[in-house]
Formats: C-alpha cells, structure tokens, sequence
C-alpha cells in the first residue's frame, strides 16, 4: 500500500469489503498496510467516484461519507486518517515501512506476528500481493509482496487471512482459482474464497472457529456490492489445480 493512494476507488472496495466481513460477531482485525514510499504517481486519478455520490454512495453510505470527509479534511492522502476514523470495526493497524533487505524483511515479520497476537482477521494489503519468483525478499522491488512464509506465520498464529492481490496476465477466472487453490494448500484452511472486483482481486482463508460468521456475511456482501465486489463462489466448492503456471 501507498499513502498516494488512499481514498481512490479500490480503497472504497476494500473498506467494504473489510466492513462486511466484520458486520457481525466481535472479532478483531489487524490490518497490515505494508506500506513503501510513494512514487510521485498520479495519485488522484482514480477519486473520481467521490463526484458522483447518488452513484457510488448507495453500496455504503457511511463508508462513503467517511472516505469523503477524511479527503476533504487533509491535503495529504494517507492511511493513517482511517486509522482514527472508527470506520472499520475494532481494528488495529500495524503501519511500518517494507523494507527489501531481508535481515530488515524479516524483523518487519516478527513485529507483524506481535500484533497479530489476539487478533481473529488479519487483511495483509501489500503493493501487488503474493510473492512472485522474480522478486525474492532481499531483491530491489521484494518489498512490494507479501510471502508465502509471512502468510503462513499469520496462519499459525491463529488468524484467518484476507489479502490484497493485483491480477496477472493470465484469465482472471483461472488465476484466482489458481492461487486460491494454493493458498488453501499453504494453509490448510477449509475454508477459501476469492473477490473479484473491477481491478484487483481479494483471496480469503478462514480458520475453522471463524467459518460460521464469514460464510453468514459473504451473501449480504454480494448482494449489497453488486458487480463490485463479486464472491466467485470457491467456498462452497473443492478447489481443483486449472494447470496453469505457478507462480
């Protein structure tokens, strides 16, 4: 995650997102910005949607109201405003800078897995999302992926996992299952399900005391988020190898 790009329309999604799946029951959720610097990109670009509120106000009005009057009251985009906002239900935040170094890497891991102690959902929101073999952690750019050895310390610890993944160039239906179909086997976890949204992609491992009140939030979200946010139904269903690449 970048501070430029807080607020924008994949940040709308991922709120709600995050909501939903907190709408019921007291867990609590971590959430684990993985932040690097900004790049001086075009930062605003996609905010747009805050223009047209009869529009994009109706999935969640208050989510909307609050993005909105966060923007409004700071020059500077960041993800420290929503960490003060009460917006996403009894969350904490753990907001260090990624580094690529590894011996750096991995002391960022071993503060992450200290705040995660207690927590029930962690949502890990890295630049791009899991790990590819071209970025191994100590190579420029590593910090720009979570790894499957963070993700897998999470999972150990007891927390169910929400993670942020950027698509690839491969069909999208078959990627997610791919990857959903790995992290299911990285896990253990019974319960996987995948979110397709407009532009990225959200990959759901739930531990077994958590299934009840993720698969109760799930068909409310679909049918409050519409084309938005769209569960591809993995959860009901065995996840099968598509033969596609690894990755």
């Amino acid at each position: 995650m970048k501070n430029q790009y807080f607020g924008d329309i994949n940040d709308y999604r991922k709120y709600g997102l995050l909501r939903a799946l907190q709408s019921s029951g007291d867990g609590r959720l971590l959430v684990a910005w993985m932040l690097t610097p900004d790049d001086g990109g075009r930062d605003g670009r996609f905010r747009t949607y805050l223009e047209a509120s009869a529009t994009w106000a109706t999935y969640d009005p208050d989510l909307f109201a609050g993005l909105s009057g966060l923007l409004r009251s700071s020059p500077q985009p960041s993800v420290s405003l929503i960490e003060g906002s009460g917006l996403l239900p009894r969350a904490c935040y753990h907001s260090a800078v990624v580094p690529d170094k590894r011996q750096e890497r991995d002391a960022c891991r071993d503060d992450l897995l200290r705040t995660a102690s207690g927590v029930d959902l962690v949502f890990v929101d890295p630049d791009n999302g899991i790990e590819v073999p071209s970025k191994p952690v100590g190579r420029k750019g590593s910090s720009k992926y979570v790894t499957w050895r963070e993700v897998q310390a999470l999972w150990d610890a007891g927390c169910s996992l929400l993670i942020y993944q950027h698509f690839r160039r491969e069909p999208r239906d078959a990627f997610a299952r791919r990857l959903a179909s790995e992290l299911r086997k990285r896990t253990g976890a019974y319960l996987v399900e995948a979110f397709r949204t407009p532009h990225v992609l959200f990959l759901l491992a739930a531990q077994r005391r958590h299934e009840r009140r993720f698969r109760a939030a799930i068909p409310s979200l679909s049918q409050r988020w519409s084309r938005e946010i769209e569960p591809m139904g993995l959860a009901n269903k065995p996840l099968q190898p598509t033969g596609a690449a690894g990755g």
